[in-house]
């Protein structure tokens, strides 16, 4: 016998009250009840990170995120990362860079991209942080380099092998933001 539990959430800024059973995920919840479908399901097993969204700020693979567990969250899917019709520049940076193959990853790896780069803004830091300069940790790590986007990202895997193309798209940002 399943439990149902109310849950609310905020969803790219728009509240969503919905009873699901205690073990849905919140992959499941975005997909089949909510109908954000960039969100992808691919391994299922939190390996993959095509399911990743940002909750209250955070990148979780939500695959393994329970909704039950992020009631009365903030999340944000890739749908929510442009604004209405404008994408956002990071968008804008996959698609010139051509940071997709077949796309499939593409939803997660921007919306993982899109968190990290707001980690790194804050000053948090990465293991690749500590091969830089002492003055770069000290200071924040301001530059982003291409190996620490590789080490940030390596919870988004492409099947297709898009790595070089996706690490150019998000360095063209960092840069931006940067400069």
């Amino acid at each position: 016998m399943s439990e149902e539990h109310v849950v609310e959430l905020r969803v790219n800024g728009e509240a969503h009250r919905v009873e699901a059973d205690v073990r849905t995920t919140l992959l499941d919840l975005l997909r089949d009840r909510l109908d954000f479908t960039g969100t992808k399901k691919g391994c299922d097993h939190g390996l993959c990170g095509a399911c990743t969204v940002a909750v209250d700020g955070e990148r979780v693979v939500s695959c393994l995120t329970l909704a039950a567990s992020i009631d009365g969250s903030e999340v944000l899917t890739v749908e929510g990362i442009a604004s209405g019709d404008d994408l956002h520049p990071l968008q804008h940076a996959f698609l010139d860079c051509d940071g997709f193959q077949c796309g499939f990853c593409t939803s997660g790896q921007i919306s993982s991209a899109h968190a990290m780069l707001a980690e790194h803004a804050r000053g948090d830091l990465s293991t690749a942080s500590f091969e830089g300069s002492r003055e770069d940790v000290v200071s924040g790590c301001s530059r982003l380099s291409n190996a620490e986007i590789r080490e940030r990202m390596a919870g988004n895997i492409c099947r297709c092998g898009a790595y070089a193309n996706i690490v150019d798209a998000i360095a063209s940002v960092a840069g931006e933001r940067s400069a």
